[in-house]
């Protein structure tokens, strides 16, 4: 008799939000709905209280304020998203091909615990990437690839097909939360990219301006920009996403807008943010992290409940919003899809 074991990664059937309700939440509503239904979900154990309508940022033309408080509980600006070219490709089509073992973690929770260490080592960051400047916005595709090329993100946007996926996101500082990116498989870039024989890595570089980011202008002695890297097979993998969105719109600035790496058997700090330059090189990057703390971040950083951090376990895991515990599990519930790339697992 062939029985199917559920895989430990997929929803249940009695815990998943169904797919229409979640859909016409958004596709239901225009942006200033969004903004008023927005304004009534809960962080943590308190009520988030904004103001609905649209208003132009200080920041730049055609941005949105869709948390802005009226109750001065320090929120205002809580998540502003960029007005481009492109924002009318949201929200894509999801591809049921991904699933989760848990609720999707709320946008305002998922908004307010980040880390960009551009602008703050702090998970307040959300109060301080207002300087960031998505648009305009130029893409390099550099080093062993058949013809160099520089894109405009909108254009590269435009020569992607875009699809939403349920992922798992697990920090190396042991909190994880679950979320919906919009974005397009990195092997599509790849592909675009045409690299040479000799290519085996992809080195990921994120923007230089310490004009815009706090923390390069007064952490200068810190190796930026930031730089990550994959090897050709993980960059290729079906799992590897480009993520240019995330709940049904573009990114906010917080989240690594208007492009970022999500690499989800990974720990979070390999999803580089805001990149402006793929290198595709025959040798090892050298990472941040990796060059900063070597004996406490190494290159590949895959999700391993057997492998503790020198300063915490890494046995469980905290899900921001709830604050409930659950057990890691290696290359975090993915091991089906990326275990081959690293011999037995």
């Amino acid at each position: 008799m062939l029985i199917k074991r559920k895989k430990i990664w997929e929803v249940v059937s009695s815990g998943a939000t169904p797919e229409d309700i979640y859909r016409n939440r958004r596709a239901l509503m225009t942006r200033r709905r969004f903004i008023e239904r927005a304004a009534r979900w809960s962080i943590g154990a308190g009520a988030l209280v904004a103001g609905a309508g649209l208003f132009a940022s200080p920041a730049g033309a055609g941005i949105l304020d869709i948390f802005r408080s009226k109750e001065g509980n320090g929120r205002e600006g809580l998540m502003e998203l960029p007005d481009t070219p492109t924002s009318h490709l949201y929200p894509a089509r999801r591809n049921p091909a991904y699933r989760l073992d848990r609720p999707l973690t709320d946008e305002a929770v998922a908004a307010t615990y980040n880390n960009f260490y551009e602008f703050s080592s702090k998970k307040t960051v959300w109060k301080k990437v207002g300087g960031l400047r998505p648009r305009p916005w130029t893409v390099e595709i550099t080093g062993l690839v058949e013809r160099p090329m520089t894109l405009d993100i909108d254009d590269l946007v435009r020569r992607m097909d875009l699809e939403e996926r349920l992922y798992r996101l697990r920090c190396v500082e042991a909190w994880a939360m679950a979320v919906p990116w919009t974005g397009f498989p990195m092997r599509d870039l790849v592909r675009l990219a045409r690299p040479l024989s000799g290519a085996r890595y992809v080195r990921m570089e994120t923007f230089y301006d310490p004009s815009m980011a706090i923390d390069q202008r007064l952490k200068f002695w810190l190796p930026w920009p930031y730089e990550e890297g994959l090897t050709m097979e993980e960059a290729t993998n079906e799992l590897t996403l480009i993520a240019t969105g995330i709940y049904g719109h573009e990114l906010p600035a917080q989240h690594g807008s208007p492009l970022r790496l999500v690499v989800p058997w990974k720990y979070g700090f390999k999803s580089i943010k805001s990149i402006v330059r793929f290198e595709f090189t025959d040798r090892r990057p050298e990472t941040f992290w990796s060059s900063l703390v070597p004996q406490e971040y190494d290159f590949s950083a895959n999700v391993n409940p057997e492998v503790p951090h020198p300063r915490w376990s890494q046995a469980t895991e905290r899900m921001i919003g709830t604050n409930t515990r659950r057990r890691t599990i290696k290359y975090n519930g993915y091991g089906e899809y990326v275990a081959g790339l690293y011999g037995r697992g």
